[in-house]
């Protein structure tokens, strides 16, 4: 049997051996975690969202605060460690132990003897703060008021707008996220054709404000009206003086959410509306011209809009003004429809009063929302926020939230550390593959915390880059 201090040996590079053992000291492979630790301290994201938890253990026996857990958990999940079993390992990282605020990196201080040398809390106590809204044990003492999470993520993205910012788009948008099992609510959706939860989601731009876990029974816009209600004045209580345009697909094409704009000062929609017979009919006359037009341009694709009132005959409460673009392709004819309440000649105080016209207002403003779909694939595909394996709704809307005020972090990462380089508009998935991780060797002494980089690192001016702004932000907010 081999020993396990045995070299390795590997075929030979010319006169050279090729030798490997592990003795290479405490390394890390994610020392980019230095600087969402300095993302999180200039917000104050973790800190804030720690006050939504009720900490019931006694603290002679507490290892892990409650700071310390959730910050394990959201830089875990965007340094692409969203399984809670990846902590397993994880906890052993000196280097993102420092990252989450703990003063003793390598756990050579723990209470128990069994955990020294282990400074980060295990899966299984990740678990139990996930957990504890569901089960009333002796082990789980860390619930969480959902109503403070919510409000929390919703602070943290509004902050993050202009304070005198004019005008504010709101997308609202809902996703099929698949069960794995017989989760709690679980529900056959035949759009999605499977088993799943429909989430509601909604952003500013590049800002998370709002993820609300629904059951699948459910249309895309059931429950936009009260998320809408908090939003508003959560954005006005930020931005007093700006003009809100509620944008969204034909799922939220809706009288309620319609009427319920309406009734406010200053609110605004811009929504899909599905297409029926009266519609196509309303829209004949310039559909008839994009035929003729097509046949003219051969293969390429036309487009011609429209604009008029339309009422329907039992939902609607009044009569709304209906864009209808009239699209004829190779692959055949394309109707669309948008519903809004946006002023055809502008507002008074617009540069542009021409900006809401027919074609501009599908084509610039209604198309554009076609971006925060981007955002949701990042949630699923770079962070997993679809990852809803527990059983337990409460904790599965917790780890919907866990994922969103990740991507927040990331958000602002690339925001303020990043704008004008050539990561300035790159995915969740890209910041953590090109600045995140960086292989570094980690000596901690009586002192200081020595974190040495791997020399190849290609991005090493873009990093250097990244952290003085970044410690500029922190130093002009002390």
């Amino acid at each position: 049997m081999l020993s396990a201090n045995q070299p390795l040996l590997f075929d030979d590079l010319g006169p050279r051996r090729v030798q490997a053992d592990f003795s290479g000291g405490t390394l890390s492979t994610d020392a980019g975690a230095l600087l969402l630790r300095q993302v999180d301290v200039n917000l104050g994201l973790c800190a804030e969202l720690a006050h939504c938890f009720c900490d019931q253990r006694n603290p002679l026996w507490v290892d892990h605060f409650v700071e310390e857990l959730l910050r394990q958990r959201l830089f875990g999940t965007a340094l692409g460690h969203e399984d809670l079993n990846d902590h397993q390992r994880l906890r052993l990282d000196p280097l993102l132990a420092v990252a989450c605020g703990k003063t003793d990196p390598l756990g050579e201080q723990r209470l128990r003897p069994q955990h020294r040398g282990i400074a980060l809390a295990s899966a299984a106590t990740l678990n139990r703060l996930e957990l504890s809204n569901n089960k009333d044990t002796r082990c789980h003492k860390l619930p969480h008021d959902p109503a403070k999470v919510e409000a929390c993520l919703l602070k943290m993205g509004v902050r993050c707008l202009p304070k005198h910012a004019q005008e504010v788009v709101v997308d609202l948008d809902a996703m099929g996220h698949r069960l794995h099992g017989f989760q709690e609510g679980r529900h056959f959706n035949a759009y999605y054709d499977d088993y799943c939860y429909l989430p509601l989601y909604a952003f500013v731009g590049d800002f998370p404000l709002w993820a609300q876990l629904r059951t699948a029974e459910h249309e895309a816009a059931h429950g936009a009206v009260p998320a809408l209600a908090k939003i508003v004045a959560a954005i006005w209580k930020r931005c007093r003086k700006a003009r809100i345009i509620v944008r969204g697909d034909s799922g939220f094409g809706r009288e309620e959410i319609m009427a319920w704009c309406e009734s406010q000062p200053g609110v605004y929609y811009c929504l899909g509306l599905a297409k029926n017979s009266v519609l196509i009919e309303k829209l004949g006359p310039t559909l008839a011209q994009a035929r003729a037009r097509h046949c003219l341009a051969g293969s390429a694709s036309v487009r011609e809009f429209a604009q008029f009132e339309y009422r329907t005959h039992d939902s609607w409460s009044r009569t709304r003004r209906v864009i209808g673009k009239a699209e004829v392709m190779k692959e055949g004819e394309n109707p669309r429809f948008v519903v809004t309440n946006l002023p055809a000649n502008g507002f008074k105080d617009d540069k542009d009063r021409s900006r809401f016209s027919p074609a501009r207002l599908y084509e610039e403003l209604y198309c554009a929302r076609g971006d925060m779909e981007n955002k949701l694939k990042q949630q699923v595909l770079d962070l997993r926020a679809d990852r809803m394996s527990t059983h337990h709704m409460a904790s599965n809307q917790l780890r919907l939230w866990e994922a969103m005020f990740a991507y927040l972090l990331l958000e602002r990462l690339r925001t303020q550390g990043l704008s004008g380089t050539e990561l300035e508009r790159a995915s969740a998935g890209s910041l953590r593959l090109k600045l995140l991780k960086i292989a570094a060797q980690v000596r901690v002494s009586v002192r200081r915390v020595y974190v040495q980089m791997c020399s190849a690192y290609p991005l090493q001016a873009l990093f250097r880059l990244c952290h003085q702004r970044l410690m500029a932000l922190g130093a002009a907010a002390g």
